[in-house]
């Protein structure tokens, strides 16, 4: 019979390009099922095939169990008292297994045999299936179109696996036939009972940039760093570069020659308009460069907010916010900022009222005129507090301050602060403070509308809160903070403990990022130098054996004169 089952095992494995261990495994598995099916009770089996001869040795098993009471399942369980008995130094948790007669290959065990294995097979075929996909996850992969509809797709991947394209995953407007030969990107394995499915898509981000790597070299290398992809498929995308060698201009290397890599990338993907924009560390920059064609005149970054406010001139607002939005919702993707488009005229009357507002708070408030205010506003202080705490030598970079006066300005912004605080105080608002964007001049006005603690203001609504001069997100923002700390307090505490370790480690990664950045440019770098040195090299010594070769060879003159 041994011959019988490694000739099994052999068909098997070349047939469905399993190996052959694997097929031991499910005979091995077979055979204990239907040995198991020969005794009156479920008793534990494992079945041994030798893999050279074929033969095979079936034992019956038992697990130590540490009880002093009846054992749950004494059928296959063994107590540790009992197992020591005969072995000492086991433990519990150990198996004793006992060698007992292995079944002959009749009818009955024949078909049990057979059910099993052909089971044990298709799960084989199937982990196989999903450890050979599971390298190809996150890239692009060829297929043919094997069953198209109108909801989904059935795609041919190749080697037995089928992947599916659903329609909220292809480019709208887009239709394959059957056979049609398509490039899609592979982004989930399901494990699921009748099969792996390999789910697939055309519309993720990531297709956009493998297409890229594929298409631009550079990128392969990794000498260009894709940073950031957004599209709107279909339509428009905007995909953000940077190259790690200084020679090397990322956006004409993705762009290609009159076009050409761009171009390939954008007929794939139905003709869909690519922006390809240039990475900068310095993020005004970076905004500027995400917002082409349009041309950015001023910038304003809230980091409280995560928003930047662009301005733009008046004719060109339309450009720069794109059809429904579209360009500036694809900068603040790429970006992964939320951007505020405005007209020039808009923002410059809006920061002139925000800035008369300081002005005049600053002269009630400071002791000084309103030509001194207007320049303590136009050098970007907007509170007591910055003027009270902010390190001295940020003043004196001001033209026509110097160290008194500015030790003048800060004791008489400390003193302001104070009052308000002791005002504040008295009035029983001070519990107002915990709040971040609350500054002692808001928190006086919340007082001055009957908004005492961190209850009162969480009943607000946001439009209650507009009169006191801030803007609706703020207002939003302070109203949900004092929510948190009062009607969701323990989870508003965890989220913050899970937020402050999140920016912890995505700081250390990214500064483990910026550190092998540096070495990865410093290595090419080297690298660069060294190629440069040996063709240095080279050419020195190839004019050195020039010349001694002209020295040691005279010329035919030379030889018949002294031949004469």
């Amino acid at each position: 019979m041994g011959k019988e089952i490694i000739a099994i095992a052999e068909a098997l494995s070349n047939e469905r390009a399993i190996p052959k261990e694997k097929i031991f495994e499910a005979l091995e598995t077979a055979l204990a099922t239907a040995t198991k099916k020969k005794y009156p009770i479920d008793i534990d089996v494992r079945v041994e095939i030798d893999p050279k001869e074929g033969n095979y040795t079936t034992y019956r098993r038992w697990t130590v169990v540490d009880t002093d009471g009846p054992l749950d399942n004494p059928v296959q369980e063994i107590s540790l008292a009992a197992a020591r008995e005969e072995y000492p130094s086991i433990s519990a948790g150990d198996i004793i297994e006992d060698q007992i007669p292995s079944v002959s290959f009749d009818r009955i065990t024949i078909q049990t045999a057979k059910q099993v294995l052909s089971q044990r097979v298709k799960n084989a075929e199937r982990e196989q299936l999903i450890a050979e996909q599971r390298e190809r996850l996150g890239h692009v992969v060829n297929a043919t179109v094997k069953r198209p509809g109108r909801e989904f797709m059935i795609l041919d991947l190749g080697n037995g696996a089928e992947g599916i394209l659903r329609r909220d995953q292809m480019i709208p407007h887009e239709s394959f036939g059957r056979g049609d030969r398509i490039r899609v990107l592979l982004i989930d394995i399901k494990p699921e009972g009748k099969g792996p499915q390999l789910v697939c898509s055309r519309t993720a981000p990531e297709f956009l940039a493998e297409l890229f790597r594929i298409e631009v070299p550079e990128i392969g290398q990794d000498v260009i760093e894709i940073m950031g992809v957004a599209r709107d498929p279909g339509s428009r995308a905007k995909i953000a570069v940077r190259s790690k060698d200084k020679r090397i201009d990322p956006r004409g290397a993705c762009i290609g020659m009159r076009g050409a890599r761009v171009m390939a990338v954008s007929n794939e993907l139905s003709g869909e308009r690519i922006d390809v924009v240039l990475w900068d560390e310095n993020l005004a920059q970076y905004v500027t460069n995400a917002m082409e064609p349009a041309e950015v005149l001023r910038i304003v970054i809230n980091d409280d907010s995560h928003s930047i406010d662009v301005a733009v001139a008046d004719d060109n607002l339309a450009l720069a916010i794109g059809r429904n939005g579209q360009n500036v919702r694809l900068a603040s993707q790429v970006l992964g900022w939320n951007l505020q488009v405005k007209a020039e005229s808009a923002m410059e009357q809006e920061l002139a009222a925000e800035a008369a507002e300081v002005v005049k708070f600053f002269v009630e408030n400071l002791d000084i005129d309103e030509e001194f205010a207007q320049v303590l506003a136009d050098a970007g202080f907007h509170t007591l507090e910055e003027v009270a705490y902010v390190p001295a030598e940020e003043f004196l970079m001001i033209e026509g301050l110097d160290e008194e006066l500015v030790d003048a300005l800060q004791n008489n912004a400390r003193k302001a602060i104070a009052k308000h605080e002791a005002e504040l105080k008295s009035q029983g608002g001070e519990e107002l403070m915990r709040i971040r964007g609350i500054d002692t001049e808001l928190a006086l006005g919340l007082v001055g509308k009957g908004i005492k603690t961190l209850e009162d203001l969480a009943e607000q609504a946001i439009d209650d809160l507009l009169d006191l001069g801030i803007d609706p997100q703020r207002a939003g923002d302070i109203i949900m903070e004092a929510r948190n700390l009062t009607w969701f307090k323990e989870e508003y505490e965890a989220q913050l403990k899970a937020q402050a370790e999140a920016e912890a480690a995505e700081r250390a990664a990214y500064e483990a990022q910026q550190a092998q950045y540096e070495a990865e440019r410093a290595a090419y770098e080297a690298q660069q130098q060294a190629l440069a040195a040996e063709q240095t090299e080279g050419q020195a010594e190839g004019q050195t054996e020039g010349q001694t070769e002209g020295q040691a060879e005279p010329s035919a003159e030379q030889a018949a004169g002294a031949n004469h």
